[in-house]
């Protein structure tokens, strides 16, 4: 075999110098304040029986689906799916993807065409950042959650660039950001592009199941979703599954079966994983409103432990279940992660280049399933280690 290239062996090197190489690890027995889990989907007995039950009232004994959606693998489940989802989040359309990653990949590489635009807030996910570059739209970032500073990135760059007329404006948002927890004043954003015929996306990833009276997400539950192009919604979060779809209008479903890569030329996923995310929807309110509650009573919990041990400067303001304490510097952070797994609580560090350079920091993940006990103890060990 011949030998590994020195450029890679090279980057590898800086990484564990820098203090921020990523290994793979195991979590079992600690704590939970790390996964997405945010409701306790993903292990709940009562989803697992109900997709089960789903597939023997089916007949569906598969393990796989045996090609693409565009060969053999748009079996049945897809339009049962798809209709459920087109209803429950009030949305015109829907197409689903093997992952929020796919979706995003698909929709940025094969939307925004060349001679138009996109302006991204400066902490959108990677999957959107990685479909931006195989774009052939010009990108430009702006100030994390600044309309001003959006409104300035358009003057500049469509007057520096002569923007025709034939232009399509993508502006580009999240509802709950991944790793601060916070989120637009999506209105603004909303009446902003409204005006000047500029389309928004918002990826909803962290908000689905979570916001809403049903779990529909921040756009529905404002009202929103007939004035926004397109929704990115995932079920590898709340739901406790895997997958994701594009919410939008018929049209853009069309272009996307046509167009989009990572659609047309991945192995469509598994009946079982479909019947998960039916169930999950079907029984949300059986299921999840209860556990919806018990998360909001935590996340409030939390943010009280968090001032009365006086730990509110280093908290990023969040009333979403992600809470994020900064700690800067990789071996800062890392050294208090390290404490708190010691004590039984998994708790991981974020690094840069996840996060920008001084910003690194422990993300604690709320669940509807943490005790106040688990949530009392840990902001006071997190308390004594700073």
């Amino acid at each position: 075999m011949s030998q590994f290239p020195k450029k890679l062996v090279k980057l590898i090197t800086n990484r564990k110098k820098e203090d921020t190489f990523r290994q793979l690890s195991s979590s079992n027995g600690l704590i939970d304040f790390l996964s997405n889990d945010y409701l306790g989907f993903a292990t709940n007995e009562n989803l697992f029986s109900k997709t089960f039950q789903l597939l023997l009232n089916q007949g569906v004994a598969s393990n796989g689906s045996g090609g693409s959606r565009l060969l053999s693998g748009n079996h049945m489940f897809y339009g049962e799916l798809e209709n459920l989802l087109v209803s429950f989040y009030k949305a015109d359309a829907a197409l689903v993807f093997n992952s929020g990653y796919d979706a995003n990949m698909g929709f940025f590489s094969a939307v925004p065409q060349r001679g138009d635009f996109i302006f991204y807030d400066e902490f959108i996910h990677a999957s959107i950042r990685e479909g931006i570059r195989m774009s052939n739209a010009k990108a430009y970032s702006f100030s994390h959650n600044d309309l001003k500073s959006l409104k300035e990135k358009i003057d500049l760059n469509l007057n520096r660039n002569d923007g025709s007329v034939d232009s399509d404006i993508y502006i580009v948002t999240e509802s709950i950001f991944s790793m601060d927890g916070d989120s637009p004043d999506l209105r603004e954003f909303v009446s902003f592009s409204k005006q000047n015929g500029y389309r928004l996306i918002v990826d909803e990833a962290h908000a689905v199941g979570l916001k809403g009276t049903s779990g529909e997400g921040l756009v529905a539950h404002l009202g929103l979703e007939k004035v926004i192009f397109a929704r990115t919604v995932t079920f590898g979060k709340a739901f406790g599954c895997h997958g994701a779809a594009i919410l939008g209008s018929p049209e853009l479903t069309e272009y996307l079966v046509n167009f989009a890569k990572p659609f047309i030329y991945t192995t469509a996923i598994t009946p079982h994983t479909l019947a998960t995310i039916i169930t999950a929807h079907t029984f949300f309110k059986e299921l999840g409103t209860e556990a919806k509650e018990r998360l909001e009573e935590n996340i409030s919990f939390l943010k009280n432990q968090v001032t009365a041990q006086h730990l509110n400067d280093r908290f990023l303001a969040s009333e979403s279940a992600i809470q994020s304490c900064v700690i800067s510097g990789a071996k800062n952070v890392k050294i208090v992660s390290k404490k708190l797994m010691d004590k039984g609580f998994n708790v991981k560090s974020i690094l840069s280049p996840t996060v920008p350079e001084g910003q690194e920091r422990l993300r604690i993940c709320v669940h509807s399933y943490n005790s106040k006990e688990e949530i009392g103890l840990l902001i006071k060990l997190l308390s004594s280690y700073l």
